[in-house]
């Protein structure tokens, strides 16, 4: 696909969409970057450093020279990335850092990287803090931390180039509050952020959505990659817990006008074809933002409504699938969204997670209850995935006074024969509530009912020799009648007779 199909697919989108290098380390930098300009691509993320740009080649400006005549015909913007792992140190990953003792070879690095972007006329250098060094105080690694970028911000203004400091889960600046709070320190100038969606799902408090609009006019630079929401793994869409459309959406809503770029630096193995793959991914992801931001917006009107009337959200909770959409959350390892929910189960999710914001537990409790009796199967699910949502994440959300109520619903489901109700009254809630005897029977209904029992929550912790008991008598019995026992049963009978059942 050439750039200018690329560009009638994206319509008014104002940001380059790109490729790090990093990603085709198996491949000459030429050819890296005519593999990303076939697919489409506007921009390149460039990783200074092995194995594509030497930053110490003694005839670098004739290569910077070539190199931006590649690009000018390529059709490509450039942001330059400085995450190469064992550059300055060929034992020890990211060494030295910015926040480590002794970081001459870094500021060396830094100052070459400004000099390239300049000549290269990049957008932005993106850079991290690093973690903390052994012995070292947090504050110590700020002091050091805000000197160092204090002298680089002032020679990249001098160069006309941007820097942006990217948060980087681990890091002492890990999340986009840390590098504003860096910025504060160093007085302003124009440090800016560089915001990866993946590590977004493991550490940012308010999720993608929330980090970009924090970083706001400060956004210099995007990474684009998925993510599981429990660690830092770069992984390509569809994988993790990322939600591209989101983070297309806000960027959209935001006016952004640099470079979000896909980063998947453990992938050069499969590169060409990840290359493709994630082209088709943003584009697929692009067609759904005008919907999201429909969305986005309703969510708006819907939490500003409720704040006023909390009564209101008896009219606007059964209107979620009109606007957020049915589709399944996972779609690839979960196509019909039994397992994760679909996308009005979040909206649901979200809306009452601010309902819980604004009633005290006891109208909120009687919320709960009317919306799941008064609901069809889809608000009653969003009922139970709440629940399931607050259940152990440490914000208060879900009191105690909301337990009796969560278990008289789930309760209800369990009683039901649909299997969305089923399959979200098994999650987190019930393992930390339902008692063990209830919890056997919850378990054996998916059994039952052949829904995957990746639905129940806690399942190699709760289960016991009862559990397994009933579980071999189960395939037993359909076995003598020639029936097909479910596959993953065998997560249930391999537990050894000897175990002692659970609590009763």
């Amino acid at each position: 696909m050439s750039n200018d199909q690329a560009a009638r697919t994206a319509g008014t989108r104002r940001f380059h969409l790109g490729y790090g290098t990093n990603g085709l380390a198996d491949h000459p930098l030429d050819t890296a970057l005519q593999l990303i300009a076939e697919q489409g691509y506007s921009a390149v993320a460039l990783t200074i450093g092995h194995p594509h740009l030497d930053p110490w080649n003694a005839d670098l400006p004739t290569e910077l020279e070539r190199l931006r005549d590649h690009l000018d015909r390529l059709g490509l913007a450039v942001v330059i990335e400085t995450g190469v792992r064992f550059l300055l140190d060929p034992r020890c990953k990211h060494h030295p850092a910015l926040v480590h003792a002794n970081a001459d070879r870094r500021m060396d690095f830094m100052h070459r990287s400004i000099e390239i972007a300049s000549a290269l006329g990049a957008r932005c250098v993106s850079f991290f803090s690093g973690v903390l060094g052994e012995g070292d105080s947090e504050e110590d690694a700020w002091q050091r931390l805000e000197e160092r970028v204090r002298v680089l911000v002032q020679a990249a203004a001098r160069s006309g180039v941007v820097l942006a400091i990217e948060p980087e889960p681990g890091m002492v600046v890990e999340t986009v509050r840390d590098a504003l709070r860096l910025r504060e320190r160093i007085g302003g100038g124009d440090l800016r952020i560089t915001v990866d969606i993946g590590h977004c799902v493991v550490v940012e408090p308010h999720g993608i959505r929330g980090a970009l609009l924090e970083a706001g006019d400060l956004l210099a630079n995007v990474q684009l990659d998925d993510m599981p929401d429990t660690h830092h793994e770069h992984l390509p869409f569809g994988e993790g817990d990322a939600d591209l459309t989101l983070a297309l959406a806000t960027l959209d809503e935001m006016g952004f006008e640099g470079i979000a770029a896909v980063e998947l630096p453990r992938h050069s193995h499969d590169g060409p074809a990840l290359v493709a793959a994630s082209m088709l991914a943003l584009q697929d992801a692009w067609q759904q933002v005008p919907a999201r931001r429909r969305y986005l917006r309703w969510m708006a009107d819907a939490i500003g409504e409720v704040s006023q009337d909390p009564g209101s959200v008896h009219r606007i909770f059964p209107g979620a699938g009109r606007f957020a959409g049915r589709r399944p959350l996972d779609p690839s390892g979960d196509p019909t969204g039994i397992l994760r929910g679909t996308e009005d189960d979040a909206a649901r999710v979200h809306l009452l997670d601010h309902l819980a914001s604004v009633l005290d537990p006891i109208r909120q409790a009687e919320t709960l209850r009317t919306l799941y009796l008064r609901g069809d199967s889809s608000e009653r699910r969003g009922v139970l995935r709440w629940f399931n949502a607050s259940t152990g994440r440490g914000d208060g959300a879900l009191t105690a006074d909301l337990v009796p109520t969560g278990l008289e619903l789930a309760t209800d489901a369990l009683r039901t024969n649909d299997r969305g109700l089923v399959a979200a009254a098994a999650g987190a809630f019930a393992r930390d509530h339902l008692d063990q005897h209830d919890w056997r029977h919850a378990v054996l209904k998916l059994v039952f009912m052949d829904i995957d029992l990746r639905a129940v929550a806690g399942l190699e912790l709760r289960t016991d020799a009862e559990l397994a008991r009933m579980a071999r008598d189960f395939a037993r019995e359909r076995t003598a009648a020639g029936r097909p026992v479910p596959p993953d049963i065998h997560r249930l009978i391999r537990v050894p007779a000897g175990v002692p059942s659970g609590r009763t």
